[in-house]
């Protein structure tokens, strides 16, 4: 590149040439970056516009979260890549040219890695845009998203470290260094396997979650006790939000090591249950009447499962239990609440007598009355 931009310099104008050599080296090249950074800032100026146009034709659009993501990085890589491409045509010595050149090379890098990072956002907006969770059974949206999710932090983490050894590359005294320590990578990776297994471990356990998959983005699980939905998955930890907005943060292998309770693995549809305890004078063909109009009554039922059963008779109750389906772990529960009190309220206003009670029989005779002469 650089022999190509040298015999387009020796091919220049023959007036430019006369101008290049009567001015001063240091207006000359200050005149070519501020050209470099003209003609850059052109070129996207002009790019960004057109896309622009194109993205307000919809509602999403590629070229909309092009725009939205790479407007920032391409504004400084267009110009450093235009400077770069015609730094050839700078007069000044080879020893400032030399740490010129290295200056800018290194932020191409940095810019280019930054501009990589930003890509891989467009990419996940276009398959957001294509599985999208606003459905009723989002199974599929979910394994996609959460494997997604997973392999964009391993590849930004890779690139990160890529940019790093090749900025640190790019000087002499480390390439040295590194050759160096090359006899003792040995030593140095069993120590540091040793010092960071259980990162590494993590990693692992992410890597096998995201593909395995026994969890997902947006599923439903029960864990220590607490009810909540995952809300995010990073390469060492998952983060679960509880049904009262706490947050619950466990190291990404636990999943991998314990047992736990995921209510939308299969599919999101979920069946609850609702006990009520109630007096041996209870009549139940009246009580299931009345639960299944409840039922017909109500959005938040899926119309696939209505049962009510007697399930137990202990000494002083029975136990009716009452099987509901909803779509999703949020409207079961939500579910099971309707049904609980429309069907206590239900049993207050018309059957109050079934209601539990403690009977007492006092059948023993009172003892007679003691005779006038023992008083």
């Amino acid at each position: 590149m650089t022999l190509i931009i040298l015999q387009i310099g020796n091919r220049l104008p023959p007036e430019v040439l006369d101008v290049s050599k009567q001015m001063h080296p240091l207006l000359w090249n200050f005149c070519i970056l501020v050209a470099a950074t003209i003609i850059g800032l052109l070129i996207k100026f002009i790019s960004s516009r057109l896309l622009r146009i194109y993205s307000q034709r919809n509602n999403y659009s590629f070229f909309g979260s092009f725009i939205t993501h790479l407007s920032w990085p391409i504004g400084y890589f267009i110009p450093l890549l235009v400077f770069k491409i015609m730094m050839p045509l700078m007069r000044m010595n080879k020893l400032y040219y030399g740490f010129l050149d290295r200056c800018v090379s290194i932020l191409l890098i940095i810019s280019f890695a930054i501009l990589l990072t930003r890509a891989i956002r467009v990419l996940e907006d276009y398959v957001y845009h294509i599985y999208d969770l606003n459905k009723a059974d989002n199974l599929k949206e979910r394994k996609i998203r959460t494997q997604l999710k997973f392999l964009r932090k391993l590849v930004v983490a890779i690139i990160v470290f890529v940019t790093i050894a090749l900025v640190l590359l790019s000087f002499e005294s480390f390439r040295k260094l590194g050759t160096g320590l090359l006899t003792g990578v040995g030593i140095g990776g069993i120590i540091i396997g040793f010092a960071a297994q259980n990162s590494l471990g993590n990693l692992l356990a992410g890597m096998q979650l995201a593909f395995t998959q026994p969890i997902r983005i947006d599923d439903v699980l029960v864990v220590e006790g607490e009810w909540g939905r995952v809300e995010d998955i990073t390469l060492t930890y998952v983060v679960l939000r509880i049904w009262d907005q706490r947050r619950l943060i466990l190291p990404i292998n636990y999943f991998i090591q314990k047992p736990f309770q995921n209510w939308t693995r299969i599919s999101a549809d979920i069946i609850g249950t609702v006990f009520i305890y109630m007096d041996y004078s209870i009549p139940l063909q009246a009580l299931r009447a009345e639960f299944e109009r409840l039922l017909s009554l109500t959005k938040l039922w899926d119309e696939k499962v209505q049962v009510l059963q007697l399930t137990d008779a202990k000494e002083r109750t029975i136990e009716i239990r009452m099987l509901v389906s909803a779509r999703n772990s949020s409207d079961a529960f939500d579910l099971r609440c309707y049904i609980r009190e429309n069907m206590i309220t239900y049993i207050q206003q018309n059957y109050p007598e079934g209601l539990p009670k403690i009977r007492t029989d006092y059948t023993d005779k009172f003892p007679q009355a003691l005779p006038e002469s023992s008083i």
